[in-house]
């Protein structure tokens, strides 16, 4: 579990730790302001696209084998980011980079699932596993601006090289070997190569809105190409003999539900970690240390949730319970930023927030992680490992590109009626937070509607450890 945890930590922190330092590696290597946006982008294309072929190739090939490779590739490019001397040098390090993360995340909640039985250790380890998940993104904006501005932007990928190493070595030492169901057991080829290619362009489509605006001829054409593949992919699963997405993964409400529920959340808590860091910074005037620091309550909060919390409460009520009431203190806590001002403080406008945020996140990723592998057979458990990744990334790409674009036309409005530069982005960054929150009331209507996991009784005992498969699946489907 440690090594699983170690090398997801170090590909999620690389997610946010970029962004603290673009400015540095603007001025550092010449980047063009429309160029910068790739040293972000040339990583998300490759590792949203990627993540669904690599979760099925993991369930064919063994998903330790492809963890492994996946740290080794990241732990290189990250080598040659920290050592790139020119923007082509770094973009093309980054793709390699994105590649890598890919192939490690898609299979570790696979490997998280099936390591654990037990419906409590399972529990307990989907605590772990989501408190790596939501804090190391908010891990990466403090480490982003402490390495730039002690050490300089070269070290925020250089210092992946030693964790890399060292998860290497944990996982090739603990991480039980498995040989897969082998390539004989079907891998839809064609259907890959269509997933994978929707992916890749939904995702290119998705981040390219910034640059190009949502009307454009870039964004349409991108964005037709990617639903006509989409299109063409589900025709394709429904004529393969051994299909990429088998249909028994959506047997059931609560694997499809979740997923959707986990989308939506993703796209409205995203802005968070993007928008609220610009305001602090923009608005507030804080430096780039103080702006990480002022994210930590949310990390510490989501830490104490998920870890210590989120798995009695799911013992006790079900996941389902548990969701919706950690979706109400997100979308509150976004409601509380949807009110932020132009004259405030951090005091006063980000740190109540952080409470409602940091809790309700704590309790919405270990439910969310629960019920999306709930109807996954060990042998598909990869592939939802993949889709589960999938959304999120998806998620946070859809999110930034809709808020942010939100906050800088509503910006631009407000600077046209004679608006101070202040006011006016308050006004952006106001309108984006409760458009995020209306995401994640549309999260909770979806939990409410589609999801069915009843809830477990109080008095039902728990089950002793056991060698027999056949009760362990049986509790496993009902947590």
């Amino acid at each position: 579990m440690a090594g699983i945890c170690a090398g997801q930590l170090m590909v999620i922190l690389d997610g946010t730790i970029v962004n603290v330092a673009l400015p540095a590696i603007q001025q550092s290597l010449g980047f063009s302001a429309s160029g910068l946006g790739w040293v972000v982008n040339a990583y998300l294309i490759p590792f949203g696209g990627l993540l669904l072929l690599c979760g099925r190739m993991g369930d064919l090939l063994g998903r330790k084998r492809l963890f492994i490779t996946g740290l080794g590739v990241f732990t290189g490019a990250s080598l040659l980011c920290g050592l790139a001397e020119s923007p082509a040098m770094l973009l093309a390090a980054r793709f390699l980079q994105g590649t890598g993360g890919a192939v490690a995340s898609s299979v570790t909640l696979a490997m998280v699932v099936t390591m654990y039985a037990d419906p409590r250790a399972r529990a307990g380890a989907l605590g772990v596993y989501s408190f790596v998940q939501s804090a190391g993104g908010t891990l990466g904006l403090l480490l982003g601006g402490v390495l730039t501005q002690t050490a300089g932007w070269h070290w925020i990928f250089i210092v992946n090289v030693p964790i890399g190493v060292a998860a290497l070595a944990l996982a090739v030492r603990v991480l039980r070997a498995e040989r897969g169901t082998g390539l004989g057991a079907g891998l839809d080829v064609p259907g890959a190569a269509l997933a994978t290619a929707a992916l890749l362009l939904a995702v290119y489509t998705i981040v390219g809105v910034s640059g190009h605006g949502w009307n454009s001829v870039h964004t349409l054409g991108c964005g037709i190409g990617a639903v006509e593949l989409l299109i063409a992919f589900v025709v394709r699963q429904a004529k393969a003999a051994d299909p990429l997405l088998p249909p028994r993964m959506f047997k059931g409400r609560d694997v499809p539900g979740a997923l959707g529920t986990h989308t939506l959340m993703i796209c409205g808590m995203f802005g968070f970690q993007f928008l609220a860091v610009l305001y602090m910074r923009k608005v507030l005037g804080l430096s780039e240390v103080q702006t990480g620091l002022g994210v930590v309550p949310v990390s510490l909060l989501i830490g104490l949730m998920s870890l210590l919390f989120a798995p009695r409460l799911i013992a006790r009520f079900g996941a389902r319970v548990v969701l919706l009431v950690a979706l109400a203190l997100i979308a509150l806590g976004l409601g509380i930023l949807g009110r932020i001002s132009v004259d405030g403080t951090y005091v006063t406008d980000i740190l109540p927030a952080t409470f409602p945020l940091g809790v309700g996140f704590g309790l919405a990723m270990p439910s969310l992680a629960g019920l999306a592998m709930s109807g996954a057979a060990p042998s598909d458990a990869g592939l939802a490992s993949g889709m589960f990744n999938t959304m999120q990334q998806v998620g946070s790409s859809l999110g930034l590109a809709i808020l942010s674009t939100l906050a800088a036309s509503r910006t631009g409005t407000l600077l046209a009626g004679g608006v101070t530069q202040a006011g006016a982005l308050t006004g952006g960054y106001r309108l984006a937070f409760q458009v995020g929150a209306g995401f994640v009331l549309a999260a909770i209507a979806v939990a409410a509607l589609v999801l069915r996991t009843p809830r477990p009784p109080a008095d039902r005992p728990t089950p002793p450890p056991t060698d027999d498969p056949r009760p362990l699946k049986r509790d496993a489907a009902s947590a």
